[in-house]
């Protein structure tokens, strides 16, 4: 792909990208300012980049079907696991607006502190920001709308369920295979499997 337009677009045709508000917010965080300079030529390619540390931007299409998953909306409390050069942070930050909050974390102390910085670019404001993750999974003791997971897990992370709110949605891979899970009650959740797909590992 040339250039961001082309590339939204091709997610479009592809049916990678669905929902309006999730296309604009493609159209308004232009991968450019998450892409290493060394990769500058390959911005717009549909495919993972690598951005230090052994860590990758996803594959575009990827984040936009991981998105559509999460069915993130404006004003939701969002957090974002693996946050890597605050691609995915600053996305979820223009789809949740000002009345949403978005907490990015990881674990590479140097890719949170190029996430911070990429994301200030954009002046969110407080409502979003990117961390350094600590020793648990997640932020424990504290409750989200949604949960978003960019590196692959071993095995379902079951303490993340405790940090979802009744009625939120977690996407997270597991080995090669990406699922949602969606907490119908503090008791039960459902889960559903999409397989084919890989990412670096979730490390924690």
């Amino acid at each position: 792909m040339k250039n961001k337009e082309a590339l939204v677009n091709a997610m479009i045709t592809g049916g990678a990208l669905r929902s309006p508000h999730i296309i604009k917010a493609f159209e308004t965080i232009d991968r450019k300012y998450f892409v290493p300079e060394d990769f500058a030529e390959h911005i717009y390619v549909d495919a993972p980049l690598p951005i230090g540390k052994d860590q990758t931007i996803s594959q575009p299409s990827t984040v936009a079907f991981m998105l559509e998953l999460l069915g993130v909306q404006e004003g939701d409390r969002v957090l974002d696991i693996g946050s890597g050069s605050g691609w995915t942070t600053a996305l979820l930050c223009a789809i949740v607006g000002g009345k949403g909050r978005v907490k990015g974390m990881e674990r590479v102390d140097e890719l949170v502190v190029q996430g911070q910085k990429n994301l200030a670019q954009f002046h969110f404001g407080s409502f979003c920001s990117i961390q350094k993750a600590g020793e648990h999974l997640g932020i424990p003791g504290e409750t989200f709308d949604k949960i978003l997971v960019s590196a692959s897990a071993d095995e379902i992370p079951e303490e993340l369920f405790g940090q979802l709110k009744t009625g939120g949605v977690l996407v997270i891979p597991v080995r090669n295979s990406i699922f949602r899970f969606r907490k119908i009650s503090p008791e039960q959740v459902s889960r559903e499997e999409f397989p084919g797909f890989r990412f670096v590992p979730l490390i924690y």
